[in-house]
C-alpha cells in the first residue's frame, strides 16, 4: 500500500510539474508573439510614414490648381471647379 501513495504521489507531481511547464511555456511564446507583432506593426508604420513624407513633397511642390485637381479627382468629382485656380497667362492683362 505504501508504494501505491508513493506512486500517486509521483504522478500527482509530474502532472502539476508538466501544468507548470505548460503555462510558463505558452507565456513565454505568447510574449515572443506580442513582440513580434508590435515589431511588424512599427515596421508598418516606419514605411507608411516613409511613404506619405515622400507624398508630402511632391504635394508641397504641386500648384494650387493641381492640388484641387488632385483632391476633386480623388473623390470622383468633376474639376471645373478648380479653373478658377489656374493662373493668368502672362501675356493677358
Amino acid at each position: 500500500m505504501f508504494a501505491l501513495g508513493n506512486l500517486a504521489s509521483a504522478v500527482a507531481g509530474a502532472v502539476v510539474a508538466g501544468l507548470l511547464a505548460y503555462v510558463l511555456g505558452h507565456a513565454i511564446g505568447e510574449h515572443k508573439g506580442y513582440q513580434r507583432h508590435a515589431a511588424e506593426m512599427a515596421i508598418a508604420d516606419g514605411k507608411a510614414w516613409v511613404k506619405r513624407s515622400g507624398d508630402d513633397a511632391m504635394l508641397r511642390s504641386m500648384s494650387d490648381y493641381d492640388l484641387c485637381v488632385v483632391g476633386l479627382r480623388g473623390n470622383g468629382m468633376p474639376v471645373d471647379a478648380c479653373e478658377q485656380l489656374r493662373g493668368v497667362p502672362a501675356g493677358e492683362p
